[in-house]
């Protein structure tokens, strides 16, 4: 952690203002600028219209409507009676229906819309978290790569001192020209590391920019986080895991949420059998105007000719070629489809968890095994390293025992970072991320 506070220190001393992203930045970003995030929001926002709509279904259908017509030749008049004259009419009507019974079908389709509104919403939270699952794993990407590129800086700026030292050894000839040589070799394997490194680094950090959806890409950089963030937490069983899975993850309840969908369109399709009983009623009135004849004013007209209606109409299926039958038929397989995939879903989840769990589980273990491997290495450096100011061993071995200690220190992080990623893995699944 002290290392990548250098790093950073270095970049403000040279002037770069870098433009830092925390980890929740990144991932409020990603999200923002996601147009797979955009497209799912359109779906909900259509299938909640689709939601209202169908509880707007219930209400009564008002309508009004108003007419005005010429008639030449014979046309009928006020009176209903015939004549062989020009005339004109102005009708009004206003008109109003509702449906008293249908078998509970607008309620079911109620159901099924909301079902559907519930999952897609469902299939927007899935979406949301496979993203921050994904930037999670990039940000985890571009530590790793800062760390290793510290290491590798630190163990150049070590070599660069000893190659400073022994060079004025050299000078005064108490040291042979041949080990100066080959600490110059070490010395630029060294900063071929360091610039590989560096390079990594670009790369992690341009694979984050894009999937931020970051245009000005030149000074990004991301925060470091504190230890606590980074906490890598203990291990959870992998059959706890999947019972929280079963109850938290997005993907199992847009599916359940099908399933009721698919339900209410069955019951929704059985109800076409029962008889359909609806109500209406309207109000209209009209004015005559025949030419040659002493027609009434148009307010007197209006009055006597106002009518009013009342009326029921009861529809009853009796044989429709089968097609209420077929459409059963099919929301059955529609229906069974839908557990289906239910099933294969869970069968899939629990393979998922079972691999993320034991590669999480190896992955402690490799990082106990490389942190005692860095202890190790550490330690003999430590002592190669006095022997070797003390002139008891060669350069060769105290360069391999950098190398080695370097080694481990590289084998240690990746590990580190491994675990952490694998436990981001498991927290996906529990719906943590």
């Amino acid at each position: 952690m002290k290392q990548l506070l250098i790093i950073s220190l270095c970049l403000l001393s040279l002037g770069v203002h870098a433009e830092v992203f925390t980890w929740q930045q990144c991932i409020d970003s990603a999200l923002l600028n996601s147009l797979t995030m955009q497209k799912q929001g359109n779906q909900y926002a259509s299938q909640r219209l689709q939601y209202t709509q169908s509880k707007a279904d219930i209400s009564p259908s008002i309508s009004g409507s108003a007419g005005q017509s010429w008639i030449f030749g014979r046309s009928i008049g006020a009176d209903n009676i015939y004549h062989a004259q020009n005339s004109s009419q102005t009708t009004f009507n206003l008109a109003a229906n509702i449906v008293l019974f249908d078998g509970l079908q607008m309620k079911f389709n109620i159901d099924q819309a909301r079902a559907n509104m519930q999952a897609s919403e469902a299939n927007m939270q899935a979406i949301q978290s496979q993203i921050k699952m994904n930037i999670s794993t990039m940000y985890l990407q571009v530590l790793l790569s800062k760390e290793l590129l510290a290491v590798a800086e630190n163990q150049l700026a070590d070599t660069r001192m000893k190659l400073q030292r022994d060079s004025a050894l050299v000078a005064i000839n108490r040291l042979p020209a041949g080990e100066l040589y080959t600490l110059q070799a070490q010395a630029a394997r060294e900063e071929l590391e360091v610039t590989q490194r560096q390079n990594n680094l670009q790369l992690s950090l341009l694979d984050l920019a894009q999937a931020i959806e970051l245009q000005d890409i030149t000074h990004f950089d991301i925060a470091i986080p504190s230890q606590e963030e980074l906490a890598g937490g203990l291990l959870p069983n992998n059959e706890e895991v999947y019972q929280i899975a079963l109850q938290s993850r997005p993907e199992i309840k847009a599916l359940e949420y099908t399933i009721q969908a698919h339900e209410s369109a069955l019951k929704g399709t059985k109800s076409a059998y029962s008889p359909t009983l609806s109500a209406g009623a309207s109000v209209g009135t009209g004015y005559y105007d025949m030419q040659g004849a002493d027609n009434t004013t148009f307010g007197t007209q209006m009055r006597d000719n106002f009518s009013a209606s009342v009326g029921l109409n009861l529809h009853v299926p009796i044989y429709d070629k089968m097609q209420i039958s077929t459409r059963v038929k099919q929301q059955k397989l529609a229906l069974e489809n839908a557990r289906l995939d239910l099933e294969q879903q869970k069968k899939d989840l629990r393979k998922e968890i079972d691999q993320a769990y034991y590669n999480a589980r190896n992955a402690s273990i490799e990082q106990s095994a490389s942190e005692k491997a860095e202890q190790s290495t550490a330690e003999a450096l430590r002592y190669t390293t006095q022997k070797y100011e003390a002139g008891r061993c060669s350069l060769y071995e105290y360069q391999e025992a950098c190398n080695n200690h370097l080694q481990a220190q590289s084998t240690r992080l990746q590990a580190q970072y491994n675990y952490l990623f694998r436990l981001r893995i498991l927290q996906y699944y529990q719906g943590v991320l």
